[in-house]
């Protein structure tokens, strides 16, 4: 009597971006722990270890009142390049409060919210980065048929380069990247990977979307449109290229933008929190978001970029928690 040939094994299907979190450990209640942890990290342990670090610094200047001074240095409304420091560090934080969330909740190594490589594409994110200078120019071209809508006062002459300019530029130069990075891996990272551990991809893009545009606070109606249109054109690119390098690439480049204007012509108290913003601000952000999305999924798919990983790849040791 013949043997019968055994039956194929199976081969389990691989993962995009934001289903990575299915290959680890996810449940409800995991999900729920995640999103406290989160904001506990981000909105009060993070912010009470840096003032502290502001109170020592005044303490040490010789203040006569530490807590007022300390908090006249972290207004936000009226920004100084210690308020601006402190905000862009916060908001750095993320990075290392996802990785930690991630990998001890979720059992995955942290370098898999960066890519489905598991670590950052520097090449590819160069290449995003030069993308988005080309996605600016495009933006420029439609602003300047379009009426004054950036919300922010802009005065004909520029501001003088004194010594808090210079301060502000280089507050500006190295931390925004990193703060624009720490959004990022909090909203297109870990948010994402979350809602995609449970739901269809367009919740995976939209709930973070929401989310990232709600997290900006009190603003007009246009302006929260407007960065929920940027939100779900993060949340495209990170699920057709696989990985947050060109998400990066446009938040790095439209927070230096924006604040690189308020350096010059501005001040950070508008470009921190814009009023009167209106629905001509619109099209001018489209054409820049859309032209870079294009750009991006042209150039990505030319490269042949991969955008899903293996399971047996993804595979880490599972504990409990």
């Amino acid at each position: 009597m013949g043997e019968t040939s055994p039956a194929p094994v199976e081969r389990a299907p691989a993962l995009e971006y934001h289903q990575l979190q299915r290959a680890g450990a996810h449940s409800w209640w995991r999900s729920v722990l995640g999103i406290v942890l989160l904001v506990v990290i981000g909105l009060i342990v993070v912010p009470g270890v840096l003032q502290v670090f502001v109170l020592i610094g005044v303490a040490i200047s010789g203040s006569a009142d530490i807590g007022s001074d300390a908090m006249d240095l972290l207004d936000l409304d009226d920004p100084t390049p210690v308020g601006l420091a402190y905000l862009n560090l916060t908001l750095a934080a993320l990075i290392p409060a996802t990785f930690l969330i991630s990998w001890w909740l979720h059992r995955l190594r942290p370098g898999w919210l960066t890519s489905v490589f598991g670590r950052m594409r520097w090449k590819l994110f160069l290449i995003c980065l030069g993308l988005s200078f080309v996605a600016l120019l495009a933006t420029l071209v439609v602003s300047s048929f379009m009426p004054d809508s950036s919300g922010q006062e802009i005065s004909g002459e520029m501001n003088a380069f004194d010594t808090q300019a210079k301060q502000f530029a280089l507050v500006v130069l190295l931390l925004t990247p990193l703060q624009a990075a720490g959004e990022e891996y909090a909203f297109r990272g870990y948010l994402t990977q979350l809602f995609g551990a449970h739901f269809p991809t367009i919740v995976a893009v939209l709930g973070p979307a929401v989310l990232f545009a709600l997290a900006h606070g009190a603003q007009d109606p246009p302006i929260f449109v407007d960065r929920l249109a940027f939100g779900i054109v993060a949340g495209i690119l990170v699920v057709r290229t696989g990985g947050l390098e060109a998400g990066i690439a446009m938040h790095v480049l439209n927070n230096w933008l924006a604040f690189s204007m308020a350096l010059m012509f501005s001040d950070f108290g508008s470009a921190l929190n814009p009023t009167g913003g209106t629905w001509w601000s619109l099209p001018v952000t489209l054409t820049q978001s859309l032209v870079y999305l294009g750009l991006v999924l042209w150039v990505t798919r030319t490269m042949g970029v991969s955008r899903v990983a293996e399971r047996p790849v993804l595979a880490a040791p599972q504990g409990r928690v």
